[in-house]
């Protein structure tokens, strides 16, 4: 094989690690969609990201949202930029990265990470229900869209750190459960 066609196919085919990849770290709202040599990272409590991976193109995206829709409210008011805050409008907008790259988004492999519990114990607590509505929410849009989804962890209490190499499609999960309140604090905070 000549040398111009090994450096082709070793570029084409070869889904080691890069040596200098761009790195980013997503925040709470935001979506990201590169192509290879990108690894996407974010921290996760009750809030879900969702990965996109594409294992031809090797291009992909991730989405960090922390609550599970916009509401009739946002969407009939007066604003016209998507907002990433909420899983509707952040699959919304990795779509239309999608649909500009030229692939159907049905041949995305998607895998579902977070939603969390962070105050398991606590009864009153207003995070404990959102975690769970964020996971519903992820589900909705996967059986929505149609996307194939590979793998999930979900649910569950504590946090997550998520890292997603889009060279590869691979996502590393590094999960710490949440600590039990004991009930004699549980009674002081109510």
């Amino acid at each position: 094989m000549c040398i111009w066609c090994s450096r082709l196919f070793t570029e084409k085919f070869n889904m080691a690690n890069p040596l200098h990849p761009v790195e980013v770290f997503l925040h709470p709202g935001d979506y990201y969609f590169a192509g290879r040599y990108t690894r996407i990272s974010t921290v996760l409590g009750s809030c879900v990201s969702m990965t996109f991976w594409h294992p031809q193109l090797l291009v992909g995206g991730m989405c960090h949202y922390m609550l599970p829709e916009s509401g009739r409210e946002y969407r009939a008011s007066a604003r016209t930029a998507s907002d990433g805050r909420y899983a509707d409008m952040a699959v919304a907008m990795l779509l239309e990265e999608m649909k500009a790259v030229g692939a159907p988004h049905k041949e995305y492999q998607v895998k579902l990470f977070g939603g969390g519990n962070m105050f398991p114990g606590v009864g009153n607590s207003k995070d404990a229900g959102l975690g769970a509505k964020n996971v519903q929410a992820a589900r909705q849009l996967v059986q929505q869209h149609g996307f194939d989804c590979v793998a999930e962890h979900l649910g569950d209490s504590g946090h997550r750190k998520v890292i997603f190499e889009v060279w590869s499609g691979e996502v590393w999960i590094w999960h710490t459960q949440a600590l039990l309140i004991p009930e004699s604090v549980n009674r002081s905070l109510k």
